[in-house]
């Protein structure tokens, strides 16, 4: 532990964003410098605890020594802190920015006061061992001619690559985007992850010796498609992690037309055309001027909140189908579990300094799109509901320009899946057993969102390594990997 009566003499503290006026202005990312000293009084909180419930079931995913390097961070051996977060998580720059942080949920001083702040630890070690250079490639000393291809480069996938090559086995890791990454990539806005960090490891892993092919739709049909049975066929296992890519739709009367969105085309081809262009060449989807509603709401919801404002929209409502959270835990969530509690994020507080309200309205579902004669979209009727239904007498207009569909996935796109004859569970994801991830087709196994459904980068990180043990074991009848 760090100081024995740290947890008793200082109260929690976690850095602040940048102000969100300034903020606004650009797609930079939000967060602010980190300091040492305010970090070190911070880790000094983490108390003797006897059974770390960050690190437990309900806590961290990948199992993260969170003790361990808090004390490390305290007595200043930053270095040594780096090494012992790197020894079970791929990507804490990445967790340490995006992640909700599960661990802090269990946290055992959050059962009396709030929580040591292991989130801003995290992503403060992360980033201090990425400017000292302490991150070095892993070159593996001989290779075992085994060969894995890996269809997806999302941190499940990435993941993966890097545990099997450590070993020794040849990885090629193809990506049908232009760039590696997955919903990391595209999926989250710069303004939460610098994708400069994913283009350092892009660089890292390949120096290690993995492969990595972009724009190649592993089954699909674009120019440079491949077909999925000739990896099967020249690889000893292909590993899927293509993510849980098919968004949820509001089929309600008025769907088809314009000025209805997915947020994940939304958030990519804005994100795309910022990578390309500092968006000069204009191929993304402008919230600029506009009357926008958000409906869903999640981190994708807030990334589309955050998007919009940066594009200068006109209003911004954000619809959530759920009940307004309580402020404090709910007899039906205890510690150890993660809060389902009032959070105000990054997205909400630059809404409310815009507009000067807390965008969400909760307790509601749209009934119809409206559209005028010329098919363009006005706006949206919705009702209150209670436990999902209806109440009576509660219809209401609103109008918008632009209306953002962020209401989760429902699994895989399956043209991938389908020529290897995989059996799919009941939600359609890859039918493949935790920690174990071998598919009906033997050569096959699955990790990440197309497997267990949607859910955080650190799931896939988790999913990404256990699938890696798994194939190594398989290949070569016994493992090494943790």
């Amino acid at each position: 532990m760090g100081k024995p009566t740290g947890f008793k003499e200082f109260s929690r503290a976690v850095e602040p964003y940048r102000p969100a006026k300034e903020r606004l202005l650009d797609f930079k990312e939000i967060y602010t410098d980190h300091d040492d000293q305010k970090l070190s009084t911070q880790a000094a909180r983490c108390m003797d605890c006897g059974v770390p419930f960050c690190q437990s079931g309900e806590g961290c995913p990948v199992y993260n020594l969170i003790p361990e390097w808090n004390d490390l961070v305290y007595q200043d051996r930053w270095e040594e802190a780096f090494d012992r977060l790197m020894a079970t998580n791929n990507f804490p720059e990445v967790t340490g920015r995006v992640c909700p942080a599960v661990c802090e949920g269990a946290c055992v001083l959050g059962i009396t006061e709030s929580p040591v702040a292991i989130k801003n630890l995290e992503f403060a070690i992360a980033d201090k061992g990425f400017q000292n250079g302490w991150l070095k490639p892993q070159i593996p000393p001989s290779r075992t001619g085994k060969t894995i291809a890996i269809v997806g480069s999302g941190p499940a996938g990435l993941s993966a690559a890097q545990q099997l090559n450590s070993v020794g086995h040849s990885v090629k890791v193809y990506e049908r985007a232009d760039r590696i990454g997955g919903l990391m990539m595209y999926g989250i806005p710069n303004m939460k992850l610098e994708k400069s960090l994913l283009d350092q490891r892009k660089d890292q892993m390949e120096t290690e010796g993995i492969e990595f092919f972009t724009n190649v739709d592993v089954g699909g049909n674009l120019k440079n498609s491949i077909a999925v049975e000739d990896l099967n066929t020249n690889n000893d296992v292909v590993l899927l992690t293509t993510g849980a890519t098919k968004p949820r739709d509001l089929p309600i009367p008025g769907r088809e037309g314009n000025g209805v969105h997915f947020a994940m085309d939304f958030l990519k081809a804005n994100t795309k055309s910022l990578l390309d262009s500092k968006h000069k060449d204009e191929n993304f989807i402008s919230a600029k001027g506009k009357k926008v509603i958000v409906i869903g709401g999640g981190d994708t919801g807030t990334d589309c909140i955050g998007t919009s404002l940066r594009h200068g929209c006109k209003s911004l409502i954000n619809f959530e189908i759920m009940p307004k959270p309580p402020e404090e835990r709910a007899s039906n969530n205890p510690w150890p579990l993660f809060p389902r509690t009032l959070k105000v994020d990054y997205g909400h507080e630059e809404s409310a300094e815009t507009f000067g309200n807390d965008p969400r309205v909760y307790s509601i579902s749209g009934k119809e799109f409206i559209r005028d004669e010329q098919g363009n979209l006005k706006g949206i009727r919705t009702i209150e509901v209670e436990n999902f239904e209806e109440i009576e007498g509660t219809e209401k207009d609103w109008e918008a320009d632009l209306i953002l569909l962020a209401m989760g996935f429902l699994g895989p796109e399956h043209y991938v899946s389908e020529p290897l004859n995989i059996d799919l569970d009941e939600r359609s994801n890859y039918k493949a057993e935790h920690n174990v991830h071998q598919t009906s087709n033997p050569n096959v196994f699955a990790a990440g969102d197309c497997r267990r459904g949607q859910s955080l980068v650190v799931w896939a990180i988790n999913e990404g390594r256990a699938a890696a043990r798994e194939i190594d074991r398989y290949l070569m009848e016994e493992t090494t990997l943790p």
